[in-house]
């Protein structure tokens, strides 16, 4: 094939292709227009607004959420916040603090109830939101 019948052969991008694509957005843009205009004058209503105020006793957050939401109810909004962060900047930069290598058994047995004891209690919290 030479460059000429290749050419003859082609469709130019402008004007035809973008020709055909300002239909479209046309189209979509009509679409939409109609869309908005029929839910302007017939609404789909849920319900009564939502009021910021006044969480409904039946709400509940997604299940990893649920020890942190049990926590709250413990302790103060500030203090529900401020412990998680804390303890995940703990977890976070303890391994840069703790460099040195572990020798003593008692120690590794330490840290592994205190892992041990530390998950019990998220589970617990997990469950125990899941039920409240």
């Amino acid at each position: 094939m030479t460059d000429k019948t290749l050419n003859e052969e082609s469709i130019p991008f402008y004007p035809d292709h973008v020709r055909t694509e300002f239909k479209v957005v046309l189209g979509v843009l009509a679409v939409v227009v109609a869309i908005g205009v029929i839910g302007l004058f017939s609404p789909v209503g849920l319900g009564e607004p939502a009021d910021p105020l006044n969480t409904p006793l039946h709400v509940k957050p997604e299940w990893y959420f649920l020890a942190l939401y049990q926590i709250l109810k413990f302790v103060s909004k500030t203090a529900g916040v401020i412990i998680p962060m804390v303890f995940l900047v703990i977890v976070m930069f303890w391994p840069f603090f703790d460099r040195k290598p572990e020798t003593s058994k008692r120690v590794q047995r330490i840290r592994f109830i205190v892992v041990t004891v530390g998950l019990v209690i998220l589970i617990a919290l997990t469950i125990w939101g899941e039920v409240s």
